[in-house]
């Protein structure tokens, strides 16, 4: 009986250290930067500064944390009629709805400005046809793994609309990303990750919608949509 306790409580107590060790699967991601500008050649995701974001994204909060800010960022479409369902998070629909990411009347309403409600947001991003555009997203826990997948680059000029099915943003694919493109971080859930692309070199003056759609498992999409100015 003493034998059996004993190895009972070293039992609980391994898969205690074991649990705490073992870094917990989210099954969630966002895109953390539209404009990603890197310092240095190493840790490029770690060290730098974003010029640019997307739709009504607070820019205080550490960097991987807003899973649990109310609302999210991870928009999560439902996993039935994908093409049907909002390209953009509006706040309501999904497995997981998310922020509301909607094109609202004026853009500069989804974005940085000196006073008001949104004066916490982050600012729009502004280049130029044929640019890099370098987009930044966290891991977690999801680098390298068999589920990770590619981020895939939507892009469309903007008609205006408040949002639009998923099947009019698969029309536009410019680009896909390694979602595994990360920086060395012990921590897996914060580990910062992302891409570049360029700016196609035909983009006529005017405002973009780009969106970034994310797969994990056969029918897991996560989104997240911005837009971008682009000059002469």
């Amino acid at each position: 009986m003493v034998f059996k306790s004993s190895f009972s409580v070293l039992l609980v107590a391994t898969l205690a250290v074991i649990s705490n060790l073992t870094p917990q699967a989210e099954a969630h991601s966002w895109i953390d930067c539209v404009d990603w500008k890197a310092s240095g050649n190493s840790n490029k995701w770690t060290n730098g500064k974003c010029e640019g974001y997307a739709r009504r994204y607070p820019v205080k909060p550490k960097f991987a944390s807003l899973d649990d800010a109310d609302p999210n960022r991870h928009y999560q479409q439902t996993f039935k009629n994908l093409n049907s369902q909002p390209a953009c998070s509006d706040g309501k629909a999904g497995e997981e709805p998310g922020a509301d990411e909607t094109r609202p009347t004026k853009l500069g309403d989804a974005y940085y400005k000196t006073s008001g409600k949104n004066s916490g947001w982050g600012k729009m991003t502004v280049t130029t046809a044929g640019d890099t555009l370098c987009v930044r997203w966290p891991a977690k826990n999801h680098a390298g793994d068999r589920d990770g997948g590619k981020v895939l680059i939507n892009w469309m000029k903007d008609d205006l609309k408040k949002n639009h099915p998923q099947s009019v943003l698969n029309k536009n694919q410019l680009t896909t990303l390694d979602y595994s493109n990360c920086d060395k971080a012990s921590n897996t859930d914060i580990r910062p990750c992302g891409g570049c692309f360029k700016v196609p070199a035909n983009s006529t003056p005017g405002t973009y919608l780009l969106q970034w759609r994310w797969r994990l498992n056969d029918d897991e999409w996560y989104t997240s949509c911005a837009d971008v100015q682009v000059n002469k």
